[in-house]
Order: structure tokens, then C-alpha cells, then sequence
């Protein structure tokens, strides 16, 4: 079954006790058993699981080709529970322009837990190879990158660490399963902030980790979860499941109009380097033009003028919304360190853009102007 036909069907079917198309919302937090305790329905608690919930994760797991998948209450409560399943003294491999979020994690939390990390530019496979050590347990990709949109050959660095007996997760936020398929590249495990494209409307906030295999990593983060409470609300898994099915008629049109926005962006004398794979000139163009089916729909650029450039821009838009996150129906555009804050390893006259539904001329045309 092709992808299309998955994002509309996987997780759906009539409810059996009315005949209704649509996915029903169950907000109920605890089930009914029978007189022998057996749950009527094969749930006891929210926490545990709900029908939602159930449904949501029955839908990723094909669309990524996965066998099963967990979901979190966000993008950084799935990342984080993976390296809270890991034993102490582990190592983690991180790249060089990982999530803002992961590096504060790996800086300020890992070493109560035990864990000790590392960054390495992942485009650099020699590099990746000599940064495992012995007890590396989990290399984490991220391709293309958050915010320099860098890509990293994926199935070669999938094999480095299988080869080392490392458990490799590529977080395909950016890219979606739409356009990128993680696992057919040998990863062992797809992670997504579901706030973002899978969701597609900036209305809703989850996480996810879709596993090649069930096993004991993903039976250990199952039990965390409903241990330790970092669930999806029935609400969320809800909004989420309904978003799958226009995911690749957006990810087409987004990143089609995302191509023609960096083309002008690469053609503006305002503009000193834009940051996009669907250009020629990034150096990671060939092999992204290889693992994924089109080239998303972030960008982000460098103003010639340097950090004041960039905030004047930034201040300048009309079309766009000045805000963070991504993978909305609106574009999005923000200084990104400023929005990272203190911690920030982003050039300070970076923009990053979220290109929404809008008709691309459109957005050039306010680019054209702010960037004056």
C-alpha cells in the first residue's frame, strides 16, 4: 500500500458501535471490567493506555514501516525517556547541531542519570566512528538538522553503529516519513516531535518513537511511561491521528513552495548563505536528494548585514508570523537565537523559516521586502 493510502487509512476504521467514520474521542480515564476483573475493552487507566492513543501508535508504526511505536505528551518526553531506558555509565552519541533541547538535556541532566554524551559532526563518518567507545549504547541522528538543516548520510551511520552494537535512533522531525523513511535506511528506531508536521496545525503537542522491532528497549520505555506518567492526552492523540491524513498532500505543497522561496533567497544580494538541501550548492544535496522523496520545508539563511540584518528582517515581515516551532499551515520565521536563548550555538544572523500553504510568490514577495 502506498503512503498516501497509509496516512488516510492507518488507525482508521468505522467505530463498531455506530458506524461513525470519523475517529471517536474517548475521554474517559478509567475502563469497566467484568464480574472476573478482565477489562471490557483491554484498557484500565489513561495513564496505561486509551483507545486514542492505541490508534494513534497503530498508524505510525506502518507509516514509518515500523513494528510498533510509543507516543509522549512531547517530541523532548519521547527523546528523553529512550535515554532514561539506558543504564548508567552509557554513552551517547549526539551530532554537532542536534536540537537545542538534547544538548541542554545531555549538559545539565544526563550526569544525574548517569550518562555521559558527546557531539560529532555526523557528515563526517570517520568522525563518527572514532567518537564510539565500548559503552556507547545510543546513536542519535538528525538529518536534516535543527536549525542549520544539515544532512547526514543515514544508512551509513546506522551501519557504524550497528556495527558497534549501538542502538541507533534518527529523529526525522523535519522530514517526516512522508518525504524520509529512516528505518528502510537501517535505523533502528524514528523519533518525531508530533507538534510539528504530523500534527500540522500548531494546535497540538506530542512525541513519538517508532521502532524497526519490538524489543526489550522499547518494552523498558513502554513500562517508564505508564510508570512514570509522560503520556499523550486522548485529546492530542486525537488531533494527531486526524492530521496524518493530509500529511502528504501538505509535505508536496510545502516543499515545493519551500524550493521556489530558498531559490530567491540564494539569488538575493541581502542574503550571505541559505541553508536548505534542495539547492545544489549544500553540501549535502546529493545524498539527501537520495534518502528522502523531496527536500522539506525549513530553511534558514544568513543576512549579509550580520545579527542586526537579521532582527530588522525578522521585524520587517508581514506574511509571516514571527514564532517558533514549526510544520503549520502558516510560515513561521524567527531570529533562532534568540529563541534558543542563552545556550544557543546558532549563528546570530540566522533566520529560520517554516514555509506554510501560502502561495509562494507571495512569501517571496514579503521576504523581498523585509529583507529591504
Amino acid at each position: 500500500m502506498r503512503f498516501e493510502t497509509l496516512a488516510v487509512h492507518a488507525g482508521h476504521a468505522p467505530d463498531s458501535a455506530t458506524g461513525s467514520v470519523a475517529t471517536p474521542l474517548y475521554l474517559s480515564t478509567t475502563f469497566a471490567r467484568d464480574p472476573e476483573g478482565t477489562p471490557l475493552g483491554g484498557h484500565t487507566y489513561v495513564r496505561e493506555s486509551n483507545p486514542n492513543q492505541s490508534r494513534l501508535e497503530s498508524a505510525l508504526a506502518p507509516l514509518e514501516g515500523g513494528e510498533t511505536a510509543l507516543v509522549f505528551a512531547s517530541g523532548m518526553a519521547a527523546g528523553i525517556a529512550l535515554f532514561q531506558a539506558l543504564p548508567p555509565g552509557s554513552h551517547v552519541l549526539l551530532p554537532d547541531d542536534a536540537y537545542y533541547g538534547f544538548r541542554v538535556a545531555a549538559q545539565e541532566f544526563f550526569p544525574n542519570w548517569g550518562l555521559r554524551a558527546d557531539l560529532v559532526d555526523m557528515a563526517d563518518l570517520a568522525a563518527v566512528a572514532s567518537a564510539l567507545r565500548p559503552e556507547t549504547r545510543v546513536v542519535w541522528i538528525e538529518s536534516p538538522s535543527n536549525p542549520l538543516l544539515k544532512v547526514v548520510d543515514v544508512a551509513a551511520v546506522a551501519r557504524i553503529a550497528r556495527e558497534a552494537g549501538a542502538f541507533s535512533v534518527c529523529d526525522n522531525t523535519f522530514a517526516s516519513p512522508a518525504l524520509q523513511r529512516p528505518l528502510a535506511l537501517g535505523v533502528d528506531a524514528a523519533h518525531h516531535s508530533m507538534t510539528k508536521y504530523l500534527g500540522g496545525h500548531s494546535d497540538v503537542q506530542g512525541g513519538a518513537l517508532i521502532f524497526a522491532r519490538r524489543g526489550e528497549l522499547s518494552e523498558r520505555m513502554e513500562h517508564m511511561r505508564h510508570i512514570l506518567g509522560p503520556v499523550l492526552s486522548p485529546f492530542n492523540a486525537w488531533l494527531i491521528l486526524r492530521g496524518l491524513g493530509t500529511l502528504p498532500c501538505r509535505m508536496a505543497w510545502q516543499s515545493a513552495t519551500a524550493l521556489a522561496v530558498a531559490r530567491f533567497l540564494a539569488a538575493s544580494p541581502a542574503v550571505s548563505r541559505v541553508h536548505y538541501p534542495g539547492l545544489p550548492a549544500h553540501p549535502g544535496h546529493e545524498i539527501a536528494a537520495r534518502q528522502m522523496s523531496a527536500f522539506g520545508a525549513m530553511i534558514s539563511f544568513q543576512t549579509a548585514g550580520g545579527r542586526e540584518a537579521a532582527l530588522r528582517t525578522v521585524g520587517r515581515a508581514r506574511l509571516f508570523t514571527r514564532a517558533t516551532s514549526l510544520g503549520g499551515v502558516e510560515s513561521l520565521l524567527e531570529h533562532r537565537a534568540s529563541s534558543e536563548g542563552p545556550a544557543s550555538r546558532t549563528p546570530q544572523d540566522l533566520i529560520r523559516m517554516s514555509i506554510g500553504l501560502e502561495h509562494p510568490e507571495d512569501l517571496i514577495a514579503d521576504l523581498e521586502q523585509a529583507l529591504g
